[in-house]
């Protein structure tokens, strides 16, 4: 008694405390769980098809990511698309509408104002505002840097960080990320889908094994002369 009373003293009561605290957390964590599961079971009916699908790709610039995140949108075949840009800088708007008119893009451009040079609740209203179906789904494209460099990473897709953060809360929008490489990201790059496939069909190891073709039968032909 004297022991277990000298090391409760000394710092046993700490595994006292911690253990009924570490016990209600665990259950906590498993009816978060359990509840999650619930929210995620697949419905009676099963999956919908959007009726249609809006696209909206978001330009700051006309530059190779922009034109590129305007070809995989047009890709899908969407019932629309718009390429959105915020005005925080009336002269770089003029500019881009002007190599717009000049490039005789098939995109129209839609520019909204940002009087406080704010680029995520503009957005967010210009989205609020689309008249669309209850079925519609918008899925907004946004070009993004790949950079091989962490202060890159600063300087660069902060924008699009925090809007992509609050377009994941409203319902009915899908974000999708254009990403565009520099050359600061290329020593980090990762082979292009399907590029062992041409390596497959050439190493004897990944050949199929097909049974040995069995020859042909000879015709009988003394039968053939009766």
């Amino acid at each position: 008694m004297i022991v277990l009373v000298t090391k409760f003293a000394h710092g046993a009561y700490l595994v006292v405390i911690a253990m009924p605290v570490l016990f209600v957390m665990m259950l906590g964590i498993n009816r978060h769980y359990r509840r999650v599961s619930a929210q995620l079971a697949p419905k009676t009916a099963g999956f919908t098809l959007p009726s249609r699908i809006h696209a909206v790709v978001l330009i700051s610039q006309l530059n190779e990511p922009a034109l590129k995140a305007m070809a995989f949108a047009r890709a899908i075949r969407p019932s629309t698309v718009t390429a959105l840009r915020v005005d925080t800088d009336p002269d770089r708007t003029q500019k881009l509408s002007d190599e717009w008119v000049h490039r005789d893009l098939p995109i129209p451009l839609t520019v909204i104002q940002s009087p406080y040079r704010d680029l995520v609740q503009p957005v967010l209203d210009y989205l609020s505002s689309i008249r669309i179906g209850p079925r519609d789904v918008v899925e907004v494209f946004i070009p993004e840097y790949v950079v091989g460099h962490w202060w890159e990473q600063i300087l660069h897709n902060q924008s699009a960080f925090r809007l992509k953060t609050r377009l994941l809360y409203m319902p009915g929008v899908m974000v999708t990320s254009v990403p565009y490489h520099l050359k600061s990201a290329q020593p980090y790059a990762l082979e292009r889908p399907g590029s062992g496939a041409d390596a497959a069909v050439h190493d004897p190891a990944t050949r199929d094994v097909l049974p040995p073709e069995t020859p042909a039968k000879q015709p009988d032909l003394a039968s053939s002369m009766r």
